[in-house]
């Protein structure tokens, strides 16, 4: 009986942790989870992160796209906090991360060929955690594919 009480707990956080609202990474580094807003429609792409002042240091919005992209990049237009944009190929592997981007800098930021999923959170972050290429995502979104899935 008590054995199962244990277990219940932990499939909640089992459950918990690849939720719509959350994407978790990890790496040699360790993990890290964000709580993030969806942007998987073409309005919602090209809104994006713009024309906010501030995001939780814990959030962050993850572009979901139908398949892998043949070249994609980002820039920062309206975009008034500076960013770390990481690129994920279809299994959601980190591919390339744009550290730092400048507000309001429209300069093109490529993530590269083959990538499907890319996750923005606050300018920084994915250096202070070890985030770089290599590293796994993991959410609802990343398909049968998934290096790490739910």
């Amino acid at each position: 009986m008590a054995a199962a009480m244990v277990l219940v707990p932990m499939a909640a956080a089992a459950e918990q942790a690849c939720a719509p609202d959350r994407v978790t990474l990890r790496g040699d580094w360790g993990t890290a989870t964000f709580r993030v807003e969806i942007a998987d429609d073409a309005a919602e792409r090209a809104q994006g992160l713009m024309y906010r002042d501030q995001m939780d240091r814990g959030a962050g919005m993850l572009f979901v796209y139908p398949r892998p992209q043949v070249a994609i990049a980002f820039w920062m237009r309206n975009t008034r906090i500076p960013l770390d944009i990481i690129f994920a190929d279809k299994t959601g592997v980190v591919q390339q991360i744009a550290r730092e981007a400048v507000p309001f800098d429209e300069t093109p930021l490529p993530g590269g060929s083959g990538i499907q999923y890319v996750l923005e959170i606050n300018g920084g972050l994915a250096e202070r955690f070890g985030i770089g290429p290599g590293t796994e995502i993991r959410h609802p979104a990343i398909g049968e594919d998934a290096a790490w899935a739910c």
